[in-house]
């Protein structure tokens, strides 16, 4: 048994079952909330490290509901598939492993806004959790535009090309929540690269040493 797995044993009852639907849900009640109170309203919510110096604590939080989009027709999907996602993670994973990504991810996102000092947004977070979908559903087919069907694992390789651009030419804060975020990713699908890794070399020698017998085999002849 990994640290991981030790870990998912300790909090397994305190983990929060169907976390995704709370976290869309809140995510819808500020986007209506915005159309209220406009954006000064969804600027008390981001995580500023200053702010959090002021007192204001609860931008630990909040920044983690903050719309991906402020179109009201793009929320709709945005929030359905966000949901999907999670909903999809915590069956395949269970309960206390999903908590476990989500909360390594928001604590990932902190530090990134910590270190460079800038404003931090649950961006780069719900991209890892596309991430992780796709590595464990490549072949799920989504309809881009409701239109166009697009297999999951080729719209990875559009986030994978994102955190590549982003790590190559974004600001210091862009950079530091990329990295941060696919440290989340490769922290859980470790085991499966490795793996990944062992049966390509394994095949590999076993291809080689095929070959070899079979060069000998000729040279006997």
């Amino acid at each position: 048994m990994n640290w991981l797995q030790k870990l998912e044993r300790k909090i397994s009852r305190f983990a929060i079952h169907n976390l995704m639907y709370y976290i869309v849900a809140l995510t819808g009640l500020v986007f209506i909330l915005s159309m209220f109170f406009g954006s000064e309203f969804i600027s008390r919510l981001y995580f500023f490290p200053a702010a959090i110096m002021r007192g204001e604590i609860w931008r630990v939080i909040t920044f983690v509901f903050i719309p991906p989009s402020f179109s009201p027709i793009w929320i709709i999907f945005a929030l359905y598939f966000y949901y999907m996602i999670g909903k999809t993670l915590e069956q395949q994973w269970g309960t206390a492993r999903f908590n476990l990504y989500y909360l390594f991810g928001v604590a990932g996102t902190v530090v990134a806004s910590l270190i460079a000092g800038t404003v931090g947004m649950p961006t780069y977070l719900n991209l890892s959790l596309f991430l992780a979908f796709a590595h464990l559903f490549p072949d799920f087919q989504v309809l881009l535009f409701l239109i166009i069907p697009v297999k999951m694992k080729y719209l990875a390789y559009l986030n994978w090309f994102f955190f590549g651009m982003t790590i190559l030419t974004g600001s210091m804060s862009e950079r530091v929540a990329a990295i941060v975020a696919l440290a989340n990713f490769f922290i859980f699908f470790y085991g499966d690269f490795t793996r990944g890794i062992k049966r390509r070399t394994s095949t590999n020698d076993t291809r080689t040493d095929f070959h070899r017998q079979v060069r000998e085999f000729k040279r006997r002849k």
